[in-house]
């Protein structure tokens, strides 16, 4: 599970509710200039990797929902989190207590994107109009989105709400699935799956790149010396 997400570690806005609310800290503080760099202070903080996470959920009607979330990663071996405001998404997370997620990929993208344009409480069929179809998890009351070849079945174990109707979510997986198309040697293949992650900073999406190292490898050339 751990290399099962390693390019969704929880560097993106995660955490607190008070995350939401920096205003209350950053409004009155007069950030000093940084010497020799450009100074852009604390809007909009290019916060890299932000994973394109698919979160599934069923309404009390049983209808398929599905969203877009960037503020998310995982935060423990086998737990994934995410802050949503308030959402469809958050309404049905909070009836069932359970979701999934999936990672859009480039052969999605618009797909995906068009999951986080519009809202299920104004589209409530906006996985059939996507072309998407879900079938139930079979672990827990969410649905598995066909589509996405990587998918997470998550209880939720934390749920934080915040004033403004929306929460900070931590899930625990318990059990998650995959299209072996997507797989080298029993393990998930990322250069197969073509993972995209947002891009802050020019509002787009990026592909995750090449092979640059080796985790707990790369570095030990600095031991060794």
């Amino acid at each position: 599970m751990k290399q099962l997400l390693a390019f969704a570690i929880a560097l993106a806005v995660i955490g607190s509710t008070a995350a939401q609310n920096k205003s209350a800290v950053t409004e009155n503080f007069n950030a000093k200039k940084v010497e020799g760099r450009a100074n852009l202070k604390s809007k909009s903080p290019v916060i890299t990797p932000l994973p394109c996470i698919m979160i599934a959920t069923y309404d009390e009607n049983d209808v398929p929902d599905v969203m877009m979330a960037a503020w998310g990663g995982q935060c423990g071996r086998n737990r994934i989190t995410f802050q949503l405001s308030s959402h469809k998404t958050t309404d049905n997370i909070r009836l069932n207590r359970a979701f999934t997620v999936s990672f859009a990929t480039a052969n999605d993208v618009e797909q995906s994107d068009y999951f986080g344009i519009v809202s299920g409480r104004n589209v409530p069929d906006k996985v059939a109009r996507a072309g998407f179809t879900a079938t139930p998890s079979p672990n827990v009351k969410a649905p598995i989105i066909n589509e996405y070849p990587l998918t997470l079945e998550c209880v939720v174990v934390e749920m934080e709400d915040d004033e403004n109707g929306g929460a900070r979510v931590v899930g625990e997986v318990v059990n998650w699935s995959a299209d072996t198309s997507v797989m080298t040697d029993g393990k998930i293949d990322l250069a197969k799956l073509r993972p995209i992650i947002f891009d802050s900073a020019s509002n787009s999406y990026r592909v995750v790149g090449d092979v640059v190292g080796k985790a707990w490898g790369s570095g030990r050339k600095f031991i060794e010396e």
